[in-house]
C-alpha cells in the first residue's frame, strides 16, 4: 500500500496586485496556519519518504515550512512546474513516477486541481479543499505506477480551522 498526501498552500496575499500569481507569498494567516498544520501532521504522519512542490511562491513556501517541521530535508523537496501548471493528469503522472521505494508521498499544490486530483483518486465528493487543508489519501496499488481513478481511499481530511 501506498500513501499519499495532499496538501493545498496555505492561504496567500492578494496585496499587490501587480505582482505574478506565481509570485504571491503567504499571508499572516498563511503564516501562521502551515507551522500549525504541519505539528499536526507530525503526530499523525511522521517524515513523509518524498515530498513533491508546485514551485509558485506560496506552495514552496508552504512546502519548507511542513517539511522543517517534519524533519524532511528542504534541499530535498522536488519542485515541479507541472504541479503549478497542469491538471489532474498532470499529478497523475507525477505519482505514477514515484519510486517505487517511496512508502508515503506528500504533493503541495493549488486549487481547483487538488481537490478534483483528491475526488478523481478517492471517488469521494469534495466540493473544496481549503487552503493549507491536508488529505490522507491510501492506495490500494502495490506501485505508485498503478494509482489512478478510484484507487484509493480517502483516510482522513485536516484543515486549520476544523479544530476551532
Amino acid at each position: 500500500m501506498k500513501t499519499l498526501y495532499l496538501v493545498r498552500h496555505a492561504k496567500s496575499s492578494w496585496d499587490n496586485t501587480l505582482q505574478s500569481d506565481f509570485d504571491r507569498p503567504l499571508n499572516d494567516r498563511g503564516m501562521a496556519s502551515a507551522p500549525l498544520m504541519a505539528a499536526r501532521m507530525k503526530e499523525k504522519v511522521g517524515k513523509p519518504s518524498i515530498v513533491v512542490s508546485s514551485p509558485a511562491n506560496r506552495a514552496i513556501t508552504t512546502a519548507e515550512i511542513v517539511a522543517e517541521i517534519l524533519g524532511y530535508p528542504k534541499s530535498e523537496i522536488v519542485q515541479k512546474m507541472e504541479i503549478y501548471t497542469g491538471g489532474r493528469e498532470a499529478l497523475l503522472q507525477i505519482v505514477r513516477s514515484l519510486s517505487h521505494d517511496c512508502d508515503s508521498a506528500m504533493l503541495f499544490g493549488h486549487n481547483p486541481v487538488m481537490t478534483d486530483f483528491s475526488n478523481f483518486l478517492t471517488g469521494e465528493r469534495l466540493d473544496n479543499m481549503v487552503t493549507c487543508g491536508v488529505i490522507r489519501i491510501d492506495l490500494s496499488c502495490g506501485s505508485w505506477a498503478e494509482a489512478g481513478e478510484r484507487s484509493g481511499m480517502k483516510i482522513w481530511y485536516d484543515y486549520p480551522k476544523k479544530h476551532e
